[in-house]
């Protein structure tokens, strides 16, 4: 038997009432948009939040613990995983209207299903999560926003678990919001948010959305294995700008490539491997300081250790750079 298999096994026994599913060895490749990366080493699906917190309190407080949500603005590294990566599912997939047009999602939600059940509760103020991939518990996560509106923008409340397995309600305030970041723990996993709207029609949140969805089909790469955005836009700059001015638009490194419709998007087009596309974002980020002075970011989330052998990060593009 491997180690992982013993890991799965050995939490297995130790968490008789657990309610979710523990997977050795799953492949994150399958579950995330760039399909790229090795195998988490046990994957955790909890049934609900009380699932989520029993494993957190019982597991041993060594045992990495990482959280995914649809893996839209995630890079796993070739290696894989170490620990444990943590998945929510259907236990985390409610929505509910309540009064003074708030909505009430849990975090595992795509972002555009909770616009669209605002949408349909005439609800205004959410159009804006059309135009994001991904599912709540990263939008609290990364402060999301698109076309003028980010989630602090609208959030009432989160609900978290703890790595001890407390619950915690967290106001708005408490997030510490700024762009693309919050304050909140790392370790900490969101499992549920509290928006507040303002009456609208159906018919014209509705129009909205269709408007976000045309200006994302007409000017990024949706239909591509991507990432989303992948850096961070500079104060006062834009990153797709400062790329496209340093010679980067469809830049390639193996099977990845920076896109031509949206300089600020790299994809998996031949077979890339997640080293094929970490190098590239590297060496974007090389070239875009040689040539304007500014550092860019990443946005996207990467995950993992690379293959034995293989470097990690920084160090993946300095041949590419030179």
């Amino acid at each position: 038997m491997t180690s992982e298999g013993a890991l799965a096994e050995t939490l297995t026994a130790a968490l008789p009432q657990l309610r979710g599913r523990l997977k050795s060895r799953k492949a994150l490749a399958d579950i995330t948009w760039f399909r790229v990366g090795g195998p988490a080493d046990v994957l955790f699906t909890p049934a609900d939040e009380a699932d989520l917190a029993y494993f957190l309190k019982t597991i041993p407080a060594d045992l990495p613990v990482f959280t995914i949500g649809l893996g839209s603005n995630l890079l796993v590294r070739d290696g894989g995983v170490k620990g444990v990566v943590i998945r929510l599912g259907r236990g985390f997939g409610g929505i509910t209207v309540e009064p003074d047009h708030r909505l009430r999602v849990g975090a595992g939600v795509p972002d555009v299903k909770v616009a669209r059940a605002a949408a349909e509760a005439s609800i205004d103020g959410l159009a804006f999560y059309r135009g994001i991939p991904g599912s709540i518990g990263g939008a609290l996560r990364m402060n999301a926003g698109a076309h003028g509106t980010e989630t602090k923008d609208v959030l009432v409340s989160a609900r978290a678990v703890d790595r001890q397995g407390n619950i915690h309600e967290l106001t708005n305030a408490d997030m510490g919001y700024t762009y693309r970041h919050c304050s909140v723990s790392s370790d900490w996993i969101f499992t549920e948010a509290l928006y507040q709207g303002q009456p609208g029609e159906t018919a014209e949140i509705q129009k909205k959305m269709a408007d976000v969805a045309e200006y994302r089909e007409q000017n990024q790469p949706i239909k591509e294995r991507t990432g989303g955005s992948t850096f961070k836009n500079p104060p006062g700059n834009s990153s797709w700008k400062l790329i496209d001015a340093a010679g980067c638009r469809g830049y390639r490194v193996g099977g990845a490539k920076v896109s031509e419709m949206h300089c600020n998007f790299l994809i998996n087009d031949q077979g890339a491997c997640g080293e094929d596309i970490e190098t590239l974002g590297e060496t974007v980020r090389a070239r875009v300081k040689a040539n304007s002075g500014i550092t860019l970011n990443w946005e996207i989330i990467r995950l993992g250790e690379p293959l034995p052998g293989h470097a990690i990060g920084e160090d993946l593009a300095k041949v590419e750079a030179e």
